[in-house]
């Protein structure tokens, strides 16, 4: 989606609202319209990236991420194909902590492994939350000043019938460990 013709509205209508001034205001709305011509950018794209995450947040099934590819911007949008099967229903998500921020929003750009990608996905899904939301609130339990970064070695532990960690050990591996962040 390219941007530009609104971005060039906005010099227009300002341009057009100095014409009843003087030549000095006239000219300093043509200055002051290229200067903004950044600033309308950036929070067109950041109207539309907001958009784009409350979009995300009402479907049922997929995803709509706003990408920059040089001064435009693409949208990707994935549908992710209903389950064979219903999953059972998630765990109620706990209580959020309290928004201790009400500044801005940030964005980051984060590269993880696609497994890794696709486990938090899977987690996002189980808990009802679009990854962002998900990641958010994993990011925010472990920067919680009461939070507690836990590293358990359950290798003594006997697990009598079920062993919760039989399927997710390397070969080789022998090892019991759970950690995380409380």
């Amino acid at each position: 989606m390219d941007i530009t013709p609104y971005v060039d509205s906005l010099r227009r209508d300002l341009v057009a609202a100095a014409e009843a001034g003087s030549d000095e205001l006239k000219q300093a709305a043509e200055r002051l319209a290229y200067a903004l011509d950044p600033s309308a950018r950036l929070a067109l794209m950041e109207a539309i990236s907001h958009a784009a995450a409350e979009i995300t947040a009402e479907l049922p099934d997929g995803s709509v991420d706003v990408r920059l590819v040089g001064r435009e911007l693409d949208f990707v949008v994935e549908v992710t194909p209903p389950a064979a099967m219903p999953a059972p229903p998630p765990p109620p998500a706990p209580p959020a902590p309290p928004e201790e921020e009400d500044g801005d929003l940030a964005r980051i750009t984060l590269r993880i492994p696609e497994a890794v990608k696709a486990r938090a996905e899977e987690r996002a899904a189980a808990a009802g939350q679009s990854l962002n939301t998900w990641m958010v609130g994993v990011v925010r339990s472990a920067t919680n000043e009461h939070s507690i970064n836990v590293d358990i070695d359950l290798s003594s532990v006997p697990f009598v019938g079920y062993d919760p960690f039989a399927g997710h050990r390397k070969q080789g591996q022998g090892n019991r460990r759970m950690t995380g962040w409380l």
